[in-house]
């Protein structure tokens, strides 16, 4: 083989490599849309308040069982990085980041077992990003926390 042909030919496939990395990569639209929509959009749906409605009324809404709504990316994302930074991570979370080993109020619905439960969490981190699932609030994040928060659309 010619080196000018070698040369194309591993940039095609160092080229195929990356496309099939970033087909590997988890995105709201391919992966946590789908997932959120058969878990979590009941609650947390077009029908569910937004935020500040949802805090000055939690009992009410609680008895309604709803939650603050997310059904959009910009919703959902609210959640991970501002106004409630770490939301998502606390209430999902199954409890292996907390002092106390508690999972959080809303890991359950992740799943019907375990196995499902744990399979759909890794998503969730893989979205938000290994490094950038911090339980913690705004105040409490350093910006190198929140730089590490990925959430691709």
């Amino acid at each position: 083989m010619k080196p000018a042909s070698s040369l194309s030919l591993f940039m095609l496939l160092l080229c195929g490599a990356a496309l099939a990395d970033d087909d590997d990569d988890v995105t709201y639209r391919k992966d946590i849309r789908p997932l959120w929509e058969q878990k979590c959009m009941a609650c947390h749906g077009e029908g569910a308040p937004y935020l500040a409605e949802f805090d000055e009324n939690k009992d009410k809404y609680k008895e309604l069982n709803r939650g603050p709504r997310m059904d959009t990316y910009a919703n959902l994302v609210a959640f991970v990085g501002w106004p409630d930074s770490g939301a998502l991570m606390r209430r999902l979370d199954d409890g292996s980041n907390t002092k106390d080993g508690k999972p959080g109020n809303m890991y359950r619905n992740l799943g019907a077992d375990e196995l499902e439960r744990q399979k759909n969490l890794a998503l969730f981190k893989a979205w938000v990003g290994e490094k950038g699932w911090v339980l913690k609030h705004f105040d409490e994040l350093t910006r190198k926390e929140l730089g590490r928060m990925r959430v691709a659309e």
